[in-house]
Formats: structure tokens, sequence, C-alpha cells
């Protein structure tokens, strides 16, 4: 950051993804005004734990876990789909503690994430073109003109929506929701339900084991108030540079900017020029950051972007989500983490297996199959593994609600079903029993792999 850096100093970078087009700009004005005067979603001290937090993963002391909608919508907010997707994180986190020895970090994409960048400005139907839908804090997803003229007065609800869901995951997280003992006894339901639970069952037996024995010397919720709560962050694309601006405040007790609608927010792959609006903001932000890197990233490349937003090289400052696709991270993951090893860099390193493997379906659905989401993380921590990396983390579009959006997983999901219970407002999920289907698979690869290592290591 340079003594230049303001909250608005992006307005003069060109910005990519941020609507122009609002009816009235002078709307626009007013509404981020009145954001500036409401209360912080979170506070600057949640977010330096945090930063600690994941600098426990950039040195290889701990394991990211970052998971939730595509895009949030008005439509679907209900208690009870943020309860279901708050307990598939925990249900993920426990499985994968277990097997890799490590604590994990939950982060949420929940509370905020509403706009995506679309590949597409306009979308046709039957003849008639309309401009894109881009998130409800945007505009709506009905195909008709005035659903999709941007409308200033979409940030303010989704502000009160995102204060509400932050209101019940901290309750959830703090109220006893969270007992360890509730979690497990959630996902030996997954175990007892699965057509392949009996693959799962050594390791559900192990916590199982974990837990008697805590409780037989004494380590009970009772006596152990903690083990009623987590530490649970959220997350979201730093997209709508308007909004976020109108959210960074001064903390008052370092003196530092913080961008309080988030704990963690990131860049997309569409909006990280190094000399665009998105990754100056970020800058001068105390934030962890994140940052998506797809295929087309050079390692020189790389190392300019990771300069740019964590010149200090700051343990859990910054975190670089690899996004290639399953056929494409063997070739193109090596070289950026070999830069980053090279160079001495201090990132995590997580993958998101979702955005490079999505396909058509023959019955038009656009959808992502389970086993190249799987694909992908294997060869990333095999290359991380290779280059000497801590593979640090996984990041997931996934709900707890039953949908049909992901084809196979346990139960072989097909083309036929996608249109049972396809609900996603822009990219398919994971569906809560694929989602904690993968965290047991990668649960194993992750001990399998250690194990590996140590045995080399000793001989």
């Amino acid at each position: 950051m340079t003594e230049r850096w303001t909250p608005s100093s992006w307005r003069a970078k060109p910005a990519k993804h941020i609507p122009s087009d609002y009816p009235d700009m002078g709307e626009l004005t007013r509404v981020e005004n009145e954001l500036r005067a409401m209360p912080p979603l979170v506070f600057a001290g949640e977010a330096r734990r945090l930063k600690t937090l994941l600098g426990n993963v950039a040195n290889g002391n701990a394991f990211l876990l970052q998971g939730g909608d595509c895009a949030e919508s008005f439509k679907e907010f209900a208690a009870d789909n943020i309860r279901d997707t708050f307990r598939l994180i925990l249900q993920m986190a426990v499985v994968l503690t277990f097997a890799g020895g490590k604590p994990v970090v939950k982060v949420g994409r929940m509370a905020g994430q509403f706009g995506k960048p679309r590949s597409s400005p306009v979308e046709v139907k039957d003849g008639v073109e309309l401009p894109s839908y881009r998130g409800d804090n945007i505009n709506g997803m009905g195909f008709t003109p005035e659903e999709r003229i941007p409308d200033p007065q979409r940030l303010l609800k989704a502000y009160a929506q995102s204060a509400s869901t932050l209101n019940l995951l901290r309750a959830f997280a703090t109220g006893g929701y969270a007992d360890l003992d509730n979690v497990h006894r959630w996902t030996l339901g997954f175990v007892d339900g699965s057509p392949q639970g009996a693959r799962y069952r050594a390791l559900s037996d192990k916590i199982s084991e974990t837990l008697d024995f805590m409780s037989a010397i004494g380590v009970t919720p009772e006596s152990h108030p903690t083990l009623h709560q987590v530490e649970f962050f959220t997350s979201h694309e730093a997209l709508l540079l308007g909004f976020e601006e109108a959210m960074t405040r001064v903390d008052s007790t370092s003196g530092d900017w913080y961008d309080t609608s988030a704990h963690l927010v990131w860049i997309g792959e569409r909006t990280r020029q190094l000399d665009g609006a998105h990754i100056e903001f970020c800058k001068g932000i105390k934030n962890p950051i994140g940052i998506k890197i797809g295929p087309t990233v050079e390692p020189d490349e790389l190392i300019r972007i990771v300069d740019a937003l964590n010149p200090g090289n700051e343990a859990g400052r910054l975190t670089l989500y690899g996004r290639f696709g399953s056929d494409k991270v063997e070739a193109r993951l090596p070289a950026l983490m070999a830069a980053t090893k090279r160079e001495d860099k201090s990132v995590v390193w997580a993958i998101d297996p979702m955005h490079g493997n999505t396909l058509s379906a023959a019955n038009g659905y656009k959808t992502r199959p389970f086993d190249r989401i799987l694909s992908e993380v294997k060869s990333f921590i095999e290359v991380a593994r290779a280059e000497g990396v801590h593979p640090g983390g996984v990041h997931l579009e996934m709900t707890g609600q039953n949908v049909t959006e992901c084809l196979g997983g346990a139960r072989a999901l097909s083309e036929g079903e996608l249109a049972d219970r396809y609900h996603t407002h822009c990219d398919p999920r994971l569906n809560g029993e694929q989602a904690l289907e993968l965290a047991f698979l990668v649960a194993e690869k992750l001990k399998s792999d250690a194990a590996e290592a140590a045995f080399k290591a000793a001989v």
C-alpha cells in the first residue's frame, strides 16, 4: 500500500464486472452513503483472528475448509438453509481434523456472497436478449426487462440479509449447536445411510473412540465449555467495490482500514488485473485476502500479484485458490507452486475444484461431475507434496440442501435426475451428501499421503 491509497482510490482504475448501467447513478450514490452509516457486519479483531489462523495454515499447521452457496439469494433466505450449510461445514471439518491431525479453519461463503461476474453481459432465450442476471444484490433472476434492471435498493436488502445471517451463525457457533458430540452424531447418520458407508466406517469409529476417551478422562463440554463452541468466519467475492468501500472503516485500536462486510474477501479470476480496481482496493485493507488463480496465470505474473497484495510477506494475509480443471491442474499448478516456494512467499495454497469442471449436460443443465471435482483435489494434494508445499485447503460451492445439481457421488446422480431439485441461482453446487463424501475421500488422501511422506523421511 502507498500513501495515496484510500478506500475510494480504486475508482481511478479500470473496473471490470461492476455494473455501470444503473438508471439513476445518483440513487446508487445515495444508497452507498446510507451504507456508510450502517453498523459493521464483522469486526476488525475477528478479521485479525482469522489472519492468525490462516497463518497457521500457511505454515503447514492447519487446513482451510471454505464453502457455501455459489450465490446467495433473497428468495431462498431461510434459517434452515443457513443452519444446514453451517452444520455441513462442521461435519466436514470434523472428518478432516481427525484424518489430518490438524485443526481446520472454517470459513463460509455466506452472509454476503451475492454478486457474480458473468462470462456474457447478455442472456438470450427464445430469441429474446436481456442483460444477464448478476446476483440478487444487483438485479433479479426473472427473465423480464424489469427484473434485469440494476437496482441500488438491492444493496440495502443484501446488507440486511447478511446481518441476519451473521446473527444466526454466531448463535449457532457459540450457543451449543456446534457441540462436538452433536456434530459427530450428524456424521454418523451420513455413514449409516450412504451406499458406501462401510468405506467411511473406520474413520468414523476412530472419531467415536477419541470422543469416548476424552469423556472418560473428564474432557466433556461441561468441563470444557469451549467444546460447545467453534470459530466460524465469513467470506465473499469483493466484486461490487462501491459496497465494499462503503463498508470499509478505520479500526479504532490499530488505525488500519478493514472491510467490515466480511472477515475475508477474495478477488475473482476475471478481476485480478494488476492495474485494475479490485487489486487496488484490496491492497489497502487489512483483512485476509484471497485470489483465484486459473490456468492462464504465469509464474512471474503470480509473483507480481503476491507482491502487490502482500508486500510484507505476512503469514495469513494471502490465500491462493487454484481453479484449473481436473484436466489442467497437473500441467499448470507445479510451476506456480514452485515459484512461490522459490521466492519464499508466505501464502496459503488452496484448491477450488468447482469452476474448472463445469460442463453442460445433454439435457441442457449446467453441472459438475463429482469424479472430476475429486480428481482435481487429489491432484492438488499430490502436486503440493511433490513441490514441498503444504496443501492448505479446499474452497467448495456446496449446500446443506438435498439438491440435484452435480453428477455422481455415492448415489451416482445421473443427468436424468438433475431436473428433480435443480435450485441454484447461478452455478451447480455439491449437495450435503456429496460434500460430506468428498470430505471423507479427501481425508483418506491427506492421511495416506502424510503417512507416505513420514515413511520416506524415516528411511
